[in-house]
């Protein structure tokens, strides 16, 4: 009786990966003008994250520099914000990366 289901599970384990009958095709950008805009979105949106990236390390900056005197916990919080933003320009920097390796 197990070793009936042990041969039935290890046959459904050993099928491949997706619908039968159906094949995966590979991303392909539309003809014409969209993939040109969806491109040009992405990199605005890229664009404005290293901003904002930016932005963000000269303010973590600026609360370590004011917060050194007698406001400890100004300059701890710009401390902190440091890892963050780094995590931040990581994703932003290595989102195509990320999707990629995920696909």
């Amino acid at each position: 009786m197990f070793s009936k289901a042990i041969a039935a599970v290890n046959v459904w384990l050993m099928q491949e990966p997706g619908i039968p009958g159906f094949d995966d095709p590979k991303p392909h950008a539309p003809p014409g003008k969209l993939s040109e805009a969806a491109s040009t979105m992405v990199a605005w949106m890229k664009w404005g994250g290293l901003v904002g990236a930016v932005a963000a390390l000269v303010a973590a900056g600026i609360m370590m520099a004011v917060g050194r005197r007698n406001r400890n916990n100004m300059a701890v919080e710009g401390a902190m914000a440091l890892p963050w933003v780094v995590g931040g320009l990581a994703l932003i920097l290595g989102a195509t990366s990320i999707v990629g390796w995920l696909i």
